[in-house]
């Protein structure tokens, strides 16, 4: 791989070479201030000042060429606007159509001046990693702080971009008014919601969007899916994704998603009743729940496999599954068999399609869309997760039909199965197959993509950040001359859990032990909650399952709060250590110890754990989003299997805590099981601090 000094040089624009930052120079600075301090001629304190002296100067020169190009691209809208005028007294056609080119020319040059910010800002945030890596140094965390927030800091162009801003309202404003409208001009701002906007000026707003890094609540829940874009996706990838979108397809995967959380949680308030009238012990409910679990520990391998030759077929193997599994879970009361119960939950487990459905976001949905169907994926399961307890809620009925039993424990077996039966006719109907490129068009794709040019990567905006100023910097970051691997190796995704297992940082691993740590916590909440309330409180089924669907509807009102507000406040591993001490405190208060335990203890301490591991959670899988490998965004071994397998492991390992905390009586489960919980969390926070100096 070509070094990024080289790089840069080579795709500098001629008559702009003298405004780009001076990286090879830099690059040799940072090498002689090394050799200065190893003979001692130099005090560190001086290379701090020097070297910082010298970014302010190599930035400055930068920006004010930006400033000035903004001015003369000012200018020629101006002109322009002049033109403009004149054509709204005698419209002509001719006329129209050659302003709005000249318009669009405008705007090619402002998407070129946003390469040339681009390159710069890479170049400047390599220079930074390589001085820290260099003297151990947290050098860049404190110079890109203090130069960002400062009043008179040149890098504050580089984050606002309030001149482009106005530059790209103004091509927006009159191409809008220019368009198919016949010599009538309408504003902008007589529509609240714009119609199909210019090319153009879409491709700008995306670079800009990149280049910003800005932080919404949309691209924080659609984080959460950790569905990764591949980071050398073109144009050309985007109009074949066009071809093989089909949006009730879309419809029909989110609705596998949405069917599975409810099916995963609608046995959690009645899994105890169940398992004593088959004659078990209460507690035998973490099996119950906690065997789904386990069938897709391998279930989301398979399916991760199968959707790199066909998504309809697993979907519809997944549907078959749940309904059988869901009718072998009802028909166990009538046989009084435990075993029937087990393995219909196992059935259902095999059907978990997850897998397939984040790989269907990925490879199938639009580049333009795609962020709100993540999101559609993380509301589907968080809609899924509140509506299951909701549900058994509602099922207080028993009856018996044909010498079948339905009541509050064979009801939801009953109820899904006829769920999935209906799903499936419709996935039947509905449901179209993408097209899959032959073996010659992936290799002519795969040669187009080799030889696409950063330039035009940029043009359409690049999916990571370029300044971070929060977040994790990820292993393939370093820069090109440092790195061993071939192109094609960077390329090429993991063939196996440990080829996965050897892409992920030392930082990463910690985030997924956070992750394992905060689905475990929440498992144990959530599954042992019949059985713990029942015994402290004499809690009923309905009462449990309101309590379950209150804790299930917290989700996407709190993730809107830390997208939307707590994010832009603070920094990602502020968020992220202080939330798993609140989790920790959560844990710690829901002990029952010394005093009576009451519904206002269990109700407030499950909260406070519920919602920090939510915040947790968003913020994790946000950094994950981010910093994962891109060999991690394809392939059957992705980061999406990765983050599915942590979590699915943690739920397993819970439900087998609250199992085996059975065998010490009733009285003693919740100590038991929350024990586990806490060591995990305290292990997880000394990880996390041992790492915080390496979290932006």
């Amino acid at each position: 791989m070509v070094a990024f000094g080289k790089y840069l040089q080579r795709k500098q624009i001629e008559e702009w070479r003298g405004y780009y930052i001076n990286y090879k120079m830099m690059k040799k600075k940072v090498k002689q201030y090394a050799e200065q301090i190893q003979g001692g001629s130099l005090h560190p304190r001086h290379v701090l000042k020097d070297f910082s002296r010298m970014l302010d100067t190599q930035i400055e020169k930068t920006v004010l060429f930006m400033l000035e190009q903004q001015g003369l691209l000012a200018g020629r809208l101006a002109t322009l606007r002049e033109t403009h005028d004149a054509i709204l007294e005698q419209p002509d056609i001719a006329k129209i159509v050659a302003l709005r080119e000249s318009y669009r020319d405008v705007g090619r040059d402002l998407l070129q001046l946003l390469v040339f910010v681009e390159l710069n800002a890479i170049g400047l945030r390599k220079i930074l990693k390589k001085f820290d890596k260099r003297f151990g140094y947290r050098f860049a965390d404190y110079y890109v702080k203090t130069r960002a927030n400062h009043p008179y800091s040149q890098l504050q162009q580089v984050f606002k971009h309030v001149g482009v801003g106005a530059v790209v309202g103004a091509i927006s404003r009159n191409l809008h008014e220019l368009q198919e409208n016949e010599g009538s001009f309408y504003s902008i701002y007589d529509q609240p919601v714009l119609p199909l906007q210019d090319p153009v000026v879409e491709a700008i707003k995306t670079a800009v969007d990149k280049l910003t890094n800005s932080t919404s609540f949309l691209n924080f829940l659609a984080q959460h899916a950790l569905i990764m874009q591949d980071d050398l996706q073109t144009p050309s990838e985007d109009t074949i994704d066009e071809r093989t979108y089909h949006f009730n397809s879309l419809l029909l995967n989110l609705g596998n998603t949405f069917l599975y959380m409810v099916n995963t949680y609608i046995i959690v308030p009645t899994a105890d009743d169940y398992s004593m009238s088959l004659g078990a012990a209460a507690t035998v409910c973490g099996v119950v729940i906690g065997s789904m679990a386990v069938a897709q520990v391998f279930s989301s391998v398979y399916f991760s496999a199968w959707s790199n030759r066909s998504y309809f077929k697993p979907l519809v193997f997944s549907s078959i599954a749940l309904f059988i599994g869901n009718l072998m879970y009802a028909l166990a009361y009538d046989a009084n068999s435990i075993a029937l119960l087990l393995l219909g939950r196992l059935c259902c487990g095999l059907g978990s399609a997850r897998a397939v459905n984040r790989r269907y976001i990925s490879d199938c949905v639009p580049l333009r869309i795609r962020m709100q169907a993540s999101a559609g994926f993380v509301s589907a399961s968080a809609l899924g997760m509140a509506c299951g307890p909701a549900l058994a809620g509602l099922l207080q009925i028993k009856f018996k039909f044909c010498n079948l039993t339905f009541n509050q424990s064979t009801l939801p077996g009953w109820v899904m199965a006829v769920a999935w039966l209906f799903y499936l006719v419709w996935l039947c109907i509905s449901f179209k197959e993408p097209l899959r490129d032959t073996e010659e068009e992936e290799q002519e794709r795969s040669y187009r993509s080799e030889t696409t040019s950063m330039t035009d990567r940029v043009e359409e905006g690049l999916r990571k950040p370029l300044l971070i100023t929060s977040g994790l910097l990820p292993e393939d970051e370093e820069d090109c001359d440092e790195s061993e691997e071939s192109a094609e190796d960077s390329r090429r995704p993991a063939n196996s859990f440990g080829d996965a297992y050897r892409l992920l940082t030392p930082s990463v691993k910690v985030q997924l032990l956070i992750y394992f740590m905060l689905k475990y916590a929440m498992e144990i909440l959530l599954s042992e909650s019949s059985v713990v309330t029942s015994y402290y409180f004499g809690w009923t089924t309905s009462s449990v399952a309101i309590f379950l669907a209150c804790l299930g509807l917290t989700v996407l009102p709190i993730n809107i709060l830390v997208g939307s507000y707590i994010s832009n406040m603070f920094e990602d591993r502020q968020i992220l250590l202080t939330s798993e001490i609140i989790v920790f405190i959560g844990i710690l208060f829901s002990f029952n110890l010394f005093v009576p335990y009451t519904v206002p203890q269990y109700v407030i301490s499950g909260l406070v754990m519920f919602v920090a591991a939510e915040v947790l959670e968003g913020v994790n899988l946000s950094l994950l989003s981010r910093v994962m490998s891109s060999r991690l965004s394809k392939g059957t071994y992705n980061g999406g299997l990765l983050s599915t397998e942590a979590g699915t492991l943690a739920r397993v390992v819970a439900d087998a805590t609250i199992t085996l905390g059975g065998y010490l009586g009733r009285n003693h489960l919740l100590n038991a099981t929350l024990l586990p919980s806490l060591v995990i969390c305290i292990g997880s926070i000394v990880a996390t601090c041992c790492t915080y100096n390496s979290l932006y």
